[in-house]
């Protein structure tokens, strides 16, 4: 994360913005490919570690699954958007500006009627709103897109003229306050303020007039680009004062302070705005998209589960087929933190169990543990009836009367079994002697097409009955 760098002027593309030293200190517009590689990250896989003897320790390597950062198609949309936005409010912000020296010396509604040459202020800034339900991304997605920008660029001169603004913060991030509280909203963009530009806390006003006015003049000094706010889902049109009043010192600082706003929230916050004609022009001004889940069949889903698959700490490499590609689909629903939950704790599930395989079952389990708690929302289940996908209930276990809970149950020495799947040993203390057993013999079919002859054949049982291909007596036969 780049926190804070020195200004570097680049001639801005449009007539209107050269000349003005706060966009041309903004990083210079790139492609779209150069954007991709600045959002990826892949964590190392350190595949030694694959062969450690250790389960404890190839355990601990999947915490990097959380770092995974795939860039989807909407994260070009989303940078485009904040770029347009904070280039939109800086415009009217030239600091060389007599109109932006009176912007920041005076409050708005003390601003004196001796007009600059240059006009008085006028405001340019926009509101976008991101939508989406929780896991689809939206949070990675601003965090990588907003820490390609410098949060503080320091300036000293511009092309050997003198500027006032010594900090020009381009953005900062707050969450939504609870019960809509403007106090606490105020608060928070102090705080954020103050963290950016490294100074002392700033102690809050007493009043919410006065704080109010205090926010005001820390926005104008430190030249704020975009104010984006999470949780907005928190905020409901109802008819209280506090909503009301929020609502409105947010619109202030568009429309008299021509700050950029992005609003990120979970649905049902879009219903929320669609209430309200005025309400809804102002949140889409600058641009409106929801994102959903990763379809099936869609490039970024395939994009991302190759990469994440690629991350595994089992000393067998499992390769990424059709069925597995499907089951994690029809598990995850296209949410890519339940799909980076499921997948931790399948890994987590068989290191260390003896057969390490990861498969559709081993898929199956590892998503009741990891997404029980998702797994009985409205929302999920709303989405499987949207998409058809369903899973099979499971039986929960309950205890019987008979059964004696006060006494203290023993750890077992392995792994539980992994229910359902065939392809493991389902008694644990037999697992390591069955394993020996097989590795003492080889026992290939000769013939490949075997099964199919046989099903041609009028005697099947005897024409398999041959030594090296059908054991009624296998152990007498492995003497």
């Amino acid at each position: 994360m780049r926190n804070r760098i020195q200004a570097v002027y680049r001639e801005a593309i449009l007539p209107e913005h050269q000349g003005n030293p706060l966009i041309e200190a903004l990083p210079p517009k790139v492609k779209d490919e150069i954007l991709i590689d600045a959002f990826t990250y892949y964590p190392d896989l350190d595949e030694h570690i694959r062969m450690h003897q250790d389960p404890l320790v190839r355990e601990e390597y999947l915490s990097r699954l959380k770092t995974l950062r795939q860039p989807l198609s909407d994260y070009i949309r989303c940078f485009r958007l904040i770029e347009r936005a904070i280039k939109d409010g800086y415009s009217s912000k030239n600091p060389l500006s007599p109109s932006t020296v009176q912007y920041v010396h005076y409050l708005m509604d003390d601003r004196p009627q001796t007009q600059p040459y240059s006009g008085f202020f006028e405001p340019k800034a926009d509101t976008i709103t991101l939508i989406g339900e929780s896991g689809t991304g939206k949070t990675s997605m601003l965090e990588q897109v907003l820490n390609y920008f410098p949060s503080v660029i320091e300036h000293t001169q511009y092309r050997g003229q003198s500027l006032e603004v010594s900090q020009q913060v381009v953005w900062i991030k707050v969450d939504c306050p609870d019960k809509s509280s403007v106090r606490d909203l105020c608060e928070e963009i102090l705080l954020r303020l103050d963290l950016a530009t490294g100074v002392e806390q700033t102690k809050p006003a007493g009043t919410i007039g006065s704080l109010m006015r205090q926010i005001e003049q820390r926005i104008k000094i430190n030249y704020l680009g975009i104010l984006v706010i999470d949780e907005m889902q928190r905020l409901e049109l109802k008819r209280t004062r506090g909503e009301n009043n929020l609502l409105n010192f947010l619109h202030s600082l568009v429309n008299k302070l021509g700050i950029p706003l992005l609003f990120c929230a979970n649905p049902p916050f879009d219903e929320t705005l669609s209430k309200k004609l005025k309400a809804a022009r102002r949140a889409e001004s600058g641009g409106y998209w929801k994102m959903h889940p990763l379809r099936r069949n869609s490039k970024d889903w395939e994009a991302f589960i190759c990469e994440l698959w690629d991350l595994q700490w089992t000393n067998t490499k499992t390769p990424l087929t059709k069925e597995l590609m499907s089951k994690m689909y029809e598990l995850s629903l296209g949410n890519l933190d339940m799909c980076c939950r499921i997948y931790r704790e399948a890994q987590r599930a068989v290191i260390g169990s003896g057969d390490e395989c990861i498969n559709a079952t081993v898929l199956e389990n590892a998503y009741y543990y990891a997404c029980a708690l998702s797994n009985e929302t409205a929302e999920v289940n709303d989405l499987r009836d949207q998409l058809g996908i369903h899973l099979p209930r499971r039986n929960k276990s309950v205890a019987t009367k008979d059964e004696d809970n006060t006494k203290p149950k023993t750890t077992p020495k392995q792994k539980p079994a992994i229910l359902g799947d065939i392809t493991r040993a389902q008694h644990p203390e037999f697992e390591m002697l069955i394993r020996d057993v097989l590795g003492m013999v080889n026992l290939p079919i000769k013939s490949a097409d075997l099964f199919q002859q046989l099903s041609e054949s009028e005697e099947t049982y005897n024409s398999t009955n041959l030594p090296g291909i059908l054991y009624e007596n296998p152990l007498e036969d492995l003497q």
